[in-house]
């Protein structure tokens, strides 16, 4: 966790979000990073986010059931959803998400969002050529020969 915290340390200090993240296997530090949104124009280079694909690029694996992850804050949906994702066997968190709101990294709008009917969300949601859209998913069922994950 200590790595953790000093990611997002030294990403104030570089101009990128107040969060670090490292993914450990068999307690060793696999994958470390910190917020880099701003940095590189990214909404998705949370630090999970970000050390999730590290890690992932060095084990050669998109799946990590085998490590858990230490973050410096209680994660966003997004980055919740990737950990889930990625089969991650435990999160360790240092801010809790209040905290992250204190300092206006407020996600309580996205959980919201997901409350609603799709119809009923600030962003529309318009479905469009599923007849088309769903000849690929019916391909994917039958290929005998996919990678599931």
């Amino acid at each position: 966790m200590r790595e953790a915290i000093r990611l997002a340390d030294e990403s104030v200090k570089n101009g990128g979000g107040p969060f670090g993240a490292v993914i450990v296997k068999d307690g060793e530090i696999i994958a470390g990073r910190s917020n880099s949104v701003t940095i590189d124009n990214d909404p998705t280079a949370h630090a999970e986010v970000n050390t999730i694909r590290e890690a992932c690029r060095k084990l050669g694996t998109f799946d990590l059931s085998d490590c858990v992850i230490y973050t410096s804050c209680e994660p966003c949906p997004m980055c919740l959803g990737a950990i889930y994702w990625a089969r991650i066997s435990r999160i360790y968190y240092g801010n809790t998400k209040k905290d992250a709101a204190a300092i206006d990294f407020a996600d309580d709008f996205i959980y919201k969002e997901l409350e609603h009917n799709v119809n009923h969300r600030s962003v529309p949601f318009v479905p469009l050529l599923r007849d088309e859209a769903i000849k690929t998913f019916e391909a994917w069922k039958a290929k005998s020969d996919k990678v599931e994950y």
